[in-house]
C-alpha cells in the first residue's frame, strides 16, 4: 500500500499528469466501445506528432540564428538561480544547439527575443500540426 501511495505522490509531481490521465481513460473507452477504431486513433496521435517535430525543424532551418535558446543566456548569467522551477530547467544548457549567444543584448532585451522566438516557434509548430490535422 505503501508503494502505491509513493507512486501517486510522485505522479502528482508530474506535469500534465490529470491530462494523460484523462487521455489514457478516453483510450480505454475507445477501445472498449469501437475496438475498430483504435488504429485510426494510433495513426492520427502518430500524424499529430510527426506535424509537430516537422514544425519544429522547420523553425529551425528558417531561423538558424534567432533560436529561444540563444536568448536564456544573458539570462543565465544574470541570474544566481537556475532557470525553471522543475527537474528539467537544468536541461536548457543541454539543448544548446547553437555557437554563440545574444551577446551585447541588454537581460530585458534578450527575455523580449527570446519571449517572441518561442511564440514564433510555438505558431509555427501549431500551423504544422494544423495542417496536418486538418488535412488527414
Amino acid at each position: 500500500m505503501q508503494k502505491l501511495f509513493d507512486l501517486a505522490r510522485r505522479a502528482v509531481r508530474v506535469r500534465m499528469a490529470d491530462w494523460i490521465l484523462a487521455a489514457l481513460v478516453l483510450l480505454v473507452l475507445v477501445l472498449a466501445m469501437a475496438p475498430q477504431q483504435l488504429p485510426v486513433t494510433l495513426y492520427k496521435l502518430c500524424l499529430v506528432a510527426l506535424a509537430a517535430l516537422s514544425g519544429w525543424w522547420i523553425d529551425r532551418s528558417l531561423f538558424p540564428y534567432a533560436r529561444p535558446e540563444r536568448f536564456l543566456e544573458p539570462l543565465r548569467e544574470q541570474s544566481d538561480k537556475p532557470l525553471g522551477d522543475t527537474a528539467f530547467g537544468d536541461l536548457a544548457g543541454a539543448l544548446y544547439f547553437s555557437e554563440g549567444t545574444a551577446q551585447g543584448l541588454s537581460a530585458q532585451d534578450a527575455a523580449l527575443l527570446g519571449r517572441a522566438a518561442m511564440l514564433r516557434r510555438a505558431l509555427i509548430v501549431a500551423a504544422a500540426m494544423l495542417a496536418v490535422g486538418l488535412g488527414a
